[in-house]
């Protein structure tokens, strides 16, 4: 069910246990081969397949699709928003969802530049409002021991512009993907104790643009190795995911 396609009649008719999806996404560069709207149209992507899965069962708030991208500005077309614009935009629009009587909240996160600010939100809001259960998801963490057994490349292969996120718009938005991969890796090789990728984390943390981490391309990971196959099977692994936890949500009432 989509928030925004009922009257106002409509949403007071639901049930206020429904769980709430929002997905905060990112206009951010994807190197040469990707549109900016990658993020938001992956996180469109398993929301629409969340939708027809659960439906009655589940509501989807409009998308938030500028979000914190900072680390992405050297590259054209980029735009971002400050942490702080971040924690009061999204805080608001869960405000609204909460005045309006529901209780189950999920932030569905398909960003990297998210995670940290999205924990925050989460820590403030629910010590804000106990009556509710919010969680938040990074979809490559949520399905992470499912996608561990699809990769094909390399530690660093997943990670921006890469072999998992061009697979999936290869799936999803096949026309959106322009011809040129970027073949190979690019990944700063220095302070190892820095260095992760999607499902493997580091062991400490390090700021970096983007720009740096990519050697000026724009792309970390291996591209070349994606297919629309693997984006059916990523699609598969995270929806499952998805689907089991808004379902424990709505099931807990």
């Amino acid at each position: 069910m989509r928030w925004e396609k009922f009257t106002t009649n409509e949403i007071a008719g639901l049930d206020r246990s429904t769980p709430v999806v929002l997905n905060i996404a990112a206009i951010e560069q994807h190197g040469p081969h990707l549109p900016l709207d990658t993020d938001a149209a992956i996180g469109a992507h398993f929301l629409a397949r969340l939708d027809e899965t659960l439906g009655e069962k589940v509501l989807i708030l409009p998308q938030v699709k500028v979000c914190c991208s900072e680390h992405h500005m050297d590259f054209a077309g980029t735009l971002s928003i400050r942490h702080e614009t971040f924690l009061a935009y999204v805080g608001d629009i869960l405000e609204s969802v909460v005045r309006h009587g529901f209780r189950n909240l999920v932030l569905l996160n398909s960003h990297g530049g998210n995670q940290a600010i999205g924990q925050v939100l989460l820590e403030s809001f629910g010590a804000r409002h106990r009556d509710c259960r919010i969680a938040m998801l990074t979809w490559w963490r949520l399905a992470a021991p499912e996608l561990e057994k699809i990769r094909e490349s390399d530690f660093a292969g997943i990670n921006h512009a890469c072999e998992f996120e061009t697979s999936l718009m290869l799936h999803a938005v096949p026309d959106s993907v322009r011809s040129t991969l970027v073949g190979g890796m690019s990944y700063v090789d220095t302070h190892d104790w820095a260095q992760a990728d999607m499902i493997r984390g580091s062991r400490g943390a390090m700021f970096r643009s983007m720009h740096e981490m990519s050697h000026g391309t724009g792309v970390v990971g291996d591209p070349s190795k994606a297919t629309a196959e693997k984006g059916e099977r990523i699609t598969t692994a995270v929806v499952n995911q998805l689907v089991r936890v808004v379902s424990t949500l709505h099931e807990a009432r």
